[in-house]
């Protein structure tokens, strides 16, 4: 049975999707989703919720989530190496192609980190251009500098609730 959660964030809803099992997507609130509504709460989006608050307050660093990436072999192997990127660093598409073993392939790299289906969890917003700027991010360039600036200590982190009840 697949099952969908709203957490409300400092950058806005995501809607959580999956199973009692695993976390398939992260989507960005586009204004289509009823934000105050929770809906059949499973077991692994629950952890993923309670997972994603610590993150916004500055208690996580990294994720342990069970995921089911669903993608073509090229694409799940470019989301496992950003699952690499270490909290609060950064890398260029050009240096996610050297370490998917295709350093010709930047642009296939950039097209398989604008489809990963799990932002945040399966860290894409860590992937910058060559130069340094931010480029391309599903949530919007903001909700990128955002997330950057959270781990690297720049950003506010959001107010720790009194609980992490859904």
């Amino acid at each position: 049975m697949h099952s969908r959660y709203v957490l409300q964030t400092p950058i806005g809803a995501l809607t959580l999707l999956g199973t009692d099992q695993v976390l398939e997507e992260i989507q960005f609130d586009d204004g289509r989703v009823d934000a105050g509504n929770r809906q059949d709460v499973s077991k692994a989006l629950e952890q993923a919720a309670v997972q994603l608050t610590e993150y916004f307050e500055g208690k996580r660093n990294d994720f342990d989530v069970p995921l089911e990436l669903k993608g073509s072999d090229f694409q799940k192997k470019v989301w496992n190496e950003l699952r690499n990127i270490p909290y609060g660093e950064t890398i260029s598409y050009g240096d996610l192609a050297r370490r998917v073993g295709n350093p010709s392939a930047a642009r296939a790299v950039g097209s398989a980190n604008a489809r990963n289906p799990i932002p945040i969890i399966v860290p894409c917003h860590r992937v910058i251009g060559t130069n340094g700027s931010l480029v391309g991010f599903g949530g919007g360039l903001s909700t990128k500098s955002y997330l950057l600036g959270l781990e690297s200590g720049t950003a506010e982190v959001a107010p720790s609730p009194s609980s992490h009840r859904l």
